[in-house]
């Protein structure tokens, strides 16, 4: 008997097997990818989890999908709506309006007609940006420096405390180097009472201080999406501990920036424009074994937004709060997990170590089930929890240092999704609003809500 022509048709036969499984296995994978991380079709709105006991009290602002302003209480209980949207919609400490409360900072007026290269994530349809007061009256606005018609302001507006405000905008022009024609531009404002620019700074000045390697710089220069960097926060660094002992790049004037599609964050030098600090783009991939180990050293963030330096007085003081979308992002884009999510990292910004981080796995939930690619936000809150904004599901929470959930709400104001005709109730950012902040006129409420089972949804 030739066992070699007897056993032949059997081996064929156990790697035809093999080869359909690997097919149907690379299938079932390709199949979930898009179902990672599916929002559900039908869901709670309003406030779903509140323990007072564990909470801080607070209002809380935020500009809905259906672009009107929003103030709600801890039972979700809108106490103010303005009919303006922001981008974003802040109220304005009264330490800088002379003691006046309940004034906002948000978006006024649109442009008659939009840029061609507009679009709901950049600034090119915003005309006229403004302060209004509790009933709505403006008090202050700016429509762009002379040379604009509108001030193309996206993603932060902020007070000063010497009475001008910053204004992150776009601004379109031709920049040699780049491949398309012309670029949409990160430019800072600072803009007195009067309107008079009085100090800018322009991103395309400082390609060569970001950090980008020479590989990573040809990249920038050839893409076709002329919003290059798309620097989606722009925030003063304030009074910390790492100037107090000698650190000027720590300067309370200087400005903390990060880039979404570059993934880096930095800090601009207010006297000279330089940049005199970065994180990324270049970190270490994420290691799964030591993924929720702290301390340990930054590895890659991916779409961040809403870096800033947390407030002295606040737990933490003087480090890094950041949102790690961990959306597609980067020159080249960077490697991501199939099944993970976002996080909120902080960060010791001169060891440059995760010293806390939040992700779903800290609620006992799979990492999957916080995520959101895009927008969002993260504060540090006065009793140590931290306010969340996991912005594309509109989902905002509380969440002790322990990972706890103690105030959740989810947005019920609909509107067109960004890039389609969609419905959603996305939300860019939400803030905590102190309850000395807003007229004593206003009432609150502070009921506790236990969520049901989800088996009686």
């Amino acid at each position: 008997m030739d066992l070699k022509t007897t056993f032949q048709p059997y081996s064929e036969s156990v790697m035809n097997i093999l080869k359909l499984k690997t097919t149907l296995a690379t299938t079932l994978i390709t199949l979930m990818l898009p179902m990672v991380h599916a929002a559900p079709s039908v869901y709670p709105t309003g406030v779903t989890i509140y323990d007072p006991s564990k909470a801080n009290p607070q209002y809380v602002i935020f500009s809905g999908a259906d672009n009107k302003t929003h103030l709600i209480d801890m039972n979700g209980n809108e106490v103010k709506q303005w009919n303006f949207k922001g981008f974003p919609s802040a109220v304005i400490d009264p330490q800088l309006t002379g003691g006046i409360k309940g004034r906002v900072l948000l978006q006024l007026k649109e442009v008659d007609h939009a840029n061609k290269l507009a679009s709901a994530g950049n600034g090119l349809n915003n005309k006229t940006v403004g302060e209004i007061d509790w009933n709505g009256k403006t008090v202050w606005q700016w429509s762009g420096e002379s040379k604009t018609d509108a001030a193309y302001q996206h993603h932060d507006i902020r007070r000063l405390a010497n009475g001008n405000t910053l204004v992150l905008a776009n601004l379109v022009h031709k920049v040699s180097g780049f491949k398309v024609p012309e670029v949409i531009d990160d430019v800072i404002y600072e803009v007195n009472a009067q309107g008079k620019t009085v100090w800018s700074w322009k991103a395309s000045d400082h390609l060569n201080e970001f950090g980008f390697s020479q590989e990573q710089l040809k990249l920038v220069l050839d893409t076709q999406n002329p919003d290059y960097l798309h620097i989606n926060n722009l925030a003063p660094i304030g009074p910390n501990q790492w100037f107090d002992a000698g650190d000027a790049r720590f300067h309370p004037d200087n400005l903390i920036i990060d880039s979404r599609n570059a993934n880096f964050i930095a800090i601009i030098d207010k006297a000279t424009g330089k940049i005199v600090w970065t994180l990324g783009p270049n970190l270490p991939p994420i290691n799964p074994k030591t993924a929720n180990t702290v301390p340990r050293p930054v590895d890659q963030i991916s779409g961040q937004h809403d870096a800033h330096i947390i407030p002295k007085g606040l737990a933490g003081a003087g480090n890094l709060l950041v949102f790690d979308n961990q959306g597609d992002a980067g020159y080249p884009s960077v490697q991501r997990g199939v099944i993970s999510g976002s996080r909120v990292l902080e960060i010791d910004p001169i060891k440059k170590e995760i010293v806390w981080q939040y992700t779903a796995s800290n609620s006992a939930q799979p990492d999957w089930a916080f995520f959101s690619s895009f927008i969002s936000s993260a504060r540090r809150l006065p009793n140590g929890n931290t306010l969340i904004d996991e912005g594309q599901n509109g989902r905002f929470f509380q969440v002790t240092p322990q990972g706890e959930i103690v105030w959740e709400y989810v947005s019920p104001y609909i509107g067109q999704a960004p890039n389609g005709k969609a419905k959603s109730n996305w939300v860019y950012r939400a803030l905590p609003v102190p309850y000395s902040w807003v007229p004593e006129t206003v009432t609150h409420s502070e009921k506790a809500v236990v969520p049901s089972s989800k088996l009686n949804f």
